[in-house]
């Protein structure tokens, strides 16, 4: 799962992002990256693929960096390969916003063939890239960025954190979520989102667990609160008094306890997004009525705790109508049958699907081995 940490105070700011990123390290990830935005040296955006000591040196611990504003991310790739392109921060093609993202935007594909036919560009593979393409539609149409960030959320559909600064608010740190996980710390003359409490224990202790919906405006003064009708809030603070090796488990006594009991929450945050109106939709998968019925035999192939999950799924299609088999055995090369792969944990549930239509029966013990 991703992690975010925003940053907007006195202090300079990329050492502080360096550090929120590496205390959320354990939720896994495989590139990293930081904005920072000055006065002299305006939007700033650095990001590698690899661990997060690559691009600490790349920016030698953020000293490379000035400015007191900034947001960073580690990513675990769910839409483009792993590379320094589609690592985050995203940036709008005027290099005025710039955008972290931890969710799964679900239609923007639609949204973005729109702005391509406006001339939009893009250079990622991502879905967040999108909504920073967006975003800057929005701007440019009303020139403020409060609103633009409203405009740019009622469009979207899906799971998001966003953490989001503009080179023409010098002093302002923008927040969004609806089914991602975020949180504002807050401190003296300092203010922080993150998507842990572990990323910001080391400040402050003082925070406000943001809900489905919910916009901040973040400054060095204050936080201001919004509902998704824009109108201001307030919201209850909580004070944290657990020491930092407890906040790294969530207030459990070991990390096997904490990702147990957070594998509920992680199934439903992975699954609502894809359900509307009663029906799941995947908007990634563009197989037609006809290609699915056509699909006799379905193999599904994994090992270790995503043997379990396979077998069930291999259960539940049985039912329906197909015939399916799941091997503990995931190194067949086989490709007779269409193979669904499973990657399963409680950080994310479905990591990523691979589809492989029929294409030649194989030959030799791969084939006897597969025989009904």
């Amino acid at each position: 799962m991703c992690g975010i940490i925003g940053f907007v105070g006195n202090e300079p700011a990329a050492p502080i992002l360096l550090d929120g990123l590496e205390r959320m390290e354990y939720r896994g990830y495989d590139s990293a990256g930081v904005a920072v935005r000055s006065e002299t040296a305006g939007l700033q955006v650095r990001k590698t693929k690899g661990r997060l000591q690559v691009l600490s040196d790349l920016i030698h611990g953020g000293a490379d960096l000035e400015g007191n504003l900034g947001i960073g991310h580690t990513r675990w790739a769910t839409h483009g390969e792993p590379n320094d392109i589609n690592a985050h921060p995203h940036v709008s093609e005027n290099g005025r916003i710039a955008l972290v993202h931890n969710g799964i935007i679900e239609n923007y594909l639609e949204i973005k063939e729109h702005l391509m036919r406006q001339g939009v560009h893009f250079t990622s593979d991502t879905d967040t890239e999108v909504v920073a393409q967006l975003l800057e539609f929005h701007y440019n149409e009303c020139h403020n960025m409060l609103e633009a960030v409203g405009r740019c959320l009622r469009r979207i559909e899906g799971s998001y954190a966003f953490g989001i600064i503009c080179a023409d608010y010098p002093n302002a740190l923008i927040a969004a979520r609806k089914d991602s996980p975020l949180i504002i710390g807050c401190g003296e003359n300092e203010n922080f989102i993150a998507s842990d409490v572990t990323a910001v224990i080391s400040h402050t202790r003082d925070v406000i667990y943001m809900e489905d919906g919910e916009i901040a405006v973040l400054t060095a003064e204050g936080v201001n609160l919004f509902n998704d009708e824009m109108d201001p809030i307030d919201k209850p603070h909580s004070h944290i008094d657990w020491d930092v090796s407890a906040a790294e488990k969530g207030g459990y006594p070991h990390f096997m306890l904490k990702e147990i009991f957070e594998q509920p929450e992680a199934i439903r945050k992975t699954v609502s997004p894809r359900v509307r109106e009663g029906r799941v939709v995947l908007d990634d998968l563009r197989l037609t009525k006809e290609y699915i019925q056509g699909v006799s035999r379905i193999f599904i192939v994994a090992c270790g705790s995503s043997y379990h999950v396979g077998s069930t799924t291999g259960s539940a299609c049985s039912a329906a109508r197909w015939r399916c088999a799941w091997p503990r055995n995931s190194a067949t090369a086989t490709r007779w049958w269409t193979i669904i792969l499973w990657s399963f944990s409680s950080v994310s549930p479905v990591r990523r699907w691979i589809l492989w239509p029929p294409c030649g029966r194989p030959s030799g013990a791969a084939a006897g081995h597969w025989q009904w």
